[in-house]
């Protein structure tokens, strides 16, 4: 039977259509099979859910029995609060009192003091249990703050802190002696630059530098190259990961757009590297090799310790292995491998990440430390990436300037780390240091298994995270213990702690006897308390009914 013409033009195309449809939905479907099944891995779900959790906080009652303890124990806990509360107010006067006044001024400030523990327990833990912003001197291990209270350094500077405060005052020192003659003159460059970049090309293995104010400029500058060059757009990040507080890195809550050009996507999976070898519009894949603790986790902040599923593991064998695998990906399909290792660099290794798992990227960012203690940030990578402009399309550039990009000061003080890195005497700091690390960290977690604490650390190498073995609402309350015992914390709490390099046996056993003290204090004070039959999952299930009938207060 003859067909009219229209039907068969119509079916044609339907069939061409179809042809060219399903390459590209079968592809959609591997891309959403290579995200990470949870609101990291998928950022607009990840805005919509934030949009619709409602606001709700804990009066006074409900504050202290909100997993449903018996009398006893919601007595025990009020009374440990507001006595905790009474060497708060009495031991950080002054410093609380400068706290409050700079937070109603500075948003910085008056942020993290919010975001310290769960929301529905902010407002009470503020007025009752706020802590100092202020430190007055650091020496050796410890930090001093405004009231003349000796902390041991837990928080590391956010990173920057590797080999002791004592070690950075040395290098700003120097560094402004050397700089002093020059002065604050920008735009020609201090001479002790050729050494700075001789020796990161040294160590990064790479052929050229670009400096920057910060990690988070580092990082932007690293990807514009990597699109530039491959003219593709895509750029691979893998879910929880920390690339600095830009938009395209920062695809679901914080940020108030979300990327149209970012692929988050499942770590140490092999449907992530499926989608690497098949699509053609990934310029770049940014590895921040800090995921090698909690690969596909946030980076935990005591203000999300809802419950106690934060896990974290680390190994060095399976996370290099799969380092490799992507190097292998990355090489077939012309994708910049990026290592971002502004939080990692030099801590781990003198050559960084890419020494410390015997893999080498396209392009290394570093910051933080790299400085000698002043903020930096530096892009090194290979010649071809690097370059910003086309010899035969002068108009094609890919512009990135900055006006304190290679200020004399920093580059002073950069040259003072490296010149100290680079001595052999020095590098000894290296012999040893994931035994030494992962020594102490089974010791103390021996010491918590003994007296039957429900706490424990992980760790990789200097840096650990802690976390749970008994499902708690109150977890988030152990940071308050720590710090009453003496110990200096970031104000992510228990998520990150950061030792310097220079911590020795002594004090580490003094900083573990302060935190074995302050989990049996928090034992003994009924935080630790749990029904037989509650569970992180009957945790989760009670938080969800209270948003749903719960509504903001007016």
């Amino acid at each position: 039977m003859d067909l009219p013409l229209p039907i068969l033009a119509l079916s044609a195309a339907a069939v061409a259509g179809a042809a060219v449809a399903f390459p590209k939905l079968n592809a959609r479907l591997a891309l959403s099979r290579a995200k990470h099944r949870s609101l990291t891995g998928h950022s607009k779900l990840s805005k919509t859910v934030a949009r619709l959790l409602p606001f709700y906080e804990f009066d006074n009652n409900d504050f202290f029995g909100s997993d449903g303890a018996p009398r006893e124990v919601v007595k025990q806990r009020r009374e440990a609060f507001f006595r905790l509360a009474r060497l708060y107010e009495e031991r950080y006067a002054k410093g609380r009192q400068l706290t409050a006044e700079a937070s109603s001024r500075i948003s910085d400030l008056r942020f993290t003091e919010t975001y310290r523990v769960p929301f529905q327990y902010s407002r009470m833990v503020r007025e009752h249990l706020s802590t100092s912003a202020f430190m007055q001197s650091s020496c050796g291990v410890t930090v001093t703050d405004v009231d003349g209270n000796v902390f041991y350094d837990l928080a590391g500077s956010y990173g920057v802190n590797i080999f002791g405060n004592d070690f950075y005052k040395d290098c700003i020192a120097a560094a402004e002696q050397r700089a002093h003659a020059l002065g604050p003159v920008l735009g020609p460059y201090h001479p002790v630059i050729t050494d700075n970049v001789r020796r990161l090309c040294e160590i990064s293995g790479l052929d050229e530098v670009s400096f920057h104010m910060s990690g988070t400029e580092a990082v932007m500058q690293a990807v514009r190259l990597a699109r530039y060059h491959t003219r593709r757009s895509h750029l691979v990040r893998f879910a929880g990961a920390y690339h600095g507080w830009w938009g395209d890195v920062q695809p679901g809550v914080g940020n108030p757009i979300s990327p149209h050009e970012t692929y988050t996507l499942a770590d140490m999976s092999e449907r992530t590297l499926d989608v690497l070898r098949t699509r053609r519009d990934i310029a770049c894949v940014l590895v921040n090799p800090l995921q090698a603790l909690h690969p596909n986790g946030n980076a935990p902040a005591d203000s999300a310790l809802v419950d106690s599923s934060r896990k974290s593991q680390f190994d060095r064998a399976a996370y290099g292995d799969w380092l490799k695998r992507l190097r292998e990906v990355c090489t077939e399909r012309s994708i910049v491998l990026i290592f971002d290792e502004i939080f990692v660099g030099f801590r781990l290794a003198a050559g960084g990440a890419q020494e410390y798992f015997g893999v080498r990227a396209d392009m290394v960012t570093y910051g933080k430390s790299l400085a000698g203690g002043l903020p930096v940030g530096a892009v090194c990578g290979r010649k071809d990436l690097m370059r910003r402009f086309r010899d035969d399309r002068p108009a094609d550039v890919c512009f990135a300037r900055g006006t304190f990009n290679s200020h004399p000061y920093v580059m002073t003080a950069m040259n003072e780390f490296l010149s100290r890195l680079a001595d052999p005497n020095f590098l000894s700091i290296y012999d040893g240091l994931d035994e030494t690390w992962n020594g102490r960290a089974k010791r103390l977690n021996d010491l918590l298994s003994a007296r039957d604490l429900a706490v424990r650390v992980s760790n990789l190498s200097s840096i650990w995270t802690v976390y749970y073995t008994e499902p708690s609402r109150y977890n988030w309350m152990f940071q308050y213990y720590l710090r009453a015992e003496g110990l200096a914390l970031s104000w992510v709490g228990t998520g990150r702690l950061i030792f310097s390099l220079n911590y020795n046996d002594a004090d580490f056993s003094v900083v573990a006897d302060r935190f074995v003290t302050a989990a049996e204090n928090m034992k003994r004070d009924g935080w630790w308390w749990h029904s037989p039959s509650l569970t992180n999952k009957s945790v989760r299930r009670q938080i969800l009914r209270e948003m749903i009938t719960r509504r903001r207060p007016r």
